[in-house]
């Protein structure tokens, strides 16, 4: 009961963080480095300190409960740094590709790598016991990516440039791929991230910390290490581009609208790590669900990232082909979360 529990709310995360992209689609008269550092500020400061503010019992701080980890405060931010990088081009793969296609790609390379790399620095043996039903769950899942990733070849085949662009206004399936891999690969720094503030979320719940936040400061730690990176990037592009007067030349109403929305969608993204940490607090510890817990996340993802795409339109015009691929793709995604409970 505990387990589907917390499979729901890490579910209801997901839902949030799949969204989170809509919203932007609100924003006017700004570039894209322009709302992307606002909604990161949101998504990776704003948001992260209020939720790991729930994690300080009384009589005690949160700068106290980050420094009681041995030090792992130092290695989470780094990991945070190198995971922003790849949220930098995450967000450049759902231009590219679109939000269904971009995020299957790229989450589904998240997810193995994700999963796979903490287990074998814990030193798990991926090809018995929990270790190969952890190896097994995680190559379902790849191969429902690759499926969907397969959709979406044939809906870029099938599609004229006027229909790509219609659907995804900076469509570029060869630049999207690349961009999206790196995006995956570089995104599973999050996971690492999480393995290596393991001692702060252990001196929160000494402290007094209900083990359902205890988590939470972790991910503060990691979000702001990626929100440098991006924020940068963002900067840069913004001197390069001579787009920093965005935030001060739209008038009154647009800045307001554009700042709502922006802070929509970084409470939405910020609702998969906040569901993740508080889902996994209702996990058997050291379970095979509770490893392959990540990958669960990823998975999510991107069926309803899938989802929105279908209402957004962006598989619009592909074929009824290329809709039936999609959609086993998604079942296999589906089948990839309910096999490691079964073996």
């Amino acid at each position: 009961m505990y387990t589907i529990l917390g499979l729901l709310i890490i579910a209801i995360g997901s839902f949030g963080q799949s969204s989170s992209y809509v919203p932007i689609n609100k924003v006017k008269d700004w570039a894209w480095e322009s709302f992307w550092l606002v909604q990161g500020l949101f998504a990776w400061i704003v948001f992260p300190y209020l939720g790991a503010l729930l994690a300080v019992p009384a009589g005690h701080s949160l700068m106290e409960i980050i420094s009681s980890g041995n030090g792992a405060a130092l290695p989470a931010m780094f990991y945070g740094v190198l995971w922003g990088i790849g949220g930098l081009t995450f967000g450049l793969s759902m231009r590219y590709l679109g939000v269904a296609l971009g995020q299957s790609i790229a989450l589904g390379t998240c997810s193995a790598f994700g999963t796979l790399i903490p287990a074998i620095m814990l030193g798990t043996d991926l090809f018995s016991g929990k270790g190969l039903v952890l190896l097994v769950g995680v190559s379902i899942a790849i191969a429902g990516i690759a499926v969907i990733g397969y959709a979406g070849s044939l809906r870029a085949k099938n599609m004229t440039e006027e229909q790509k662009k219609a659907a995804v206004k900076d469509f570029a399936l060869g630049k999207g791929l690349l961009v999206a891999l790196l995006a995956g690969v570089m995104s599973a720094c999050f996971s690492l991230g999480l393995e290596a503030a393991e001692p702060i979320k252990a001196a929160a719940i000494s402290l007094g910390s209900k083990p359902l936040f205890a988590g939470l400061p972790a991910i503060l730690l990691i979000t702001t290490g990626g929100f440098i990176t991006n924020a940068i990037y963002c900067l840069y592009q913004n001197a390069k581009n001579k787009t920093g007067k965005d935030y001060f030349s739209v008038p009154k109403n647009v800045l307001i609208n554009n700042v709502l929305f922006c802070a929509l969608a970084g409470i939405l993204w910020y609702s998969q790590f906040f569901g993740l940490t508080l889902g996994k607090s209702f996990l058997t510890e050291g379970s095979v669900m509770m490893a392959f817990s990540w990958s669960i996340l990823m998975s999510l993802n991107v069926t309803f990232s899938n989802v929105w795409g279908i209402l957004l339109k962006e598989w619009k015009g592909a074929g009824s082909k290329t809709v039936a691929v999609l959609a086993l793709g998604m079942l296999i995604l589906i089948i990839s979360l309910i096999v490691p409970n079964l073996m």
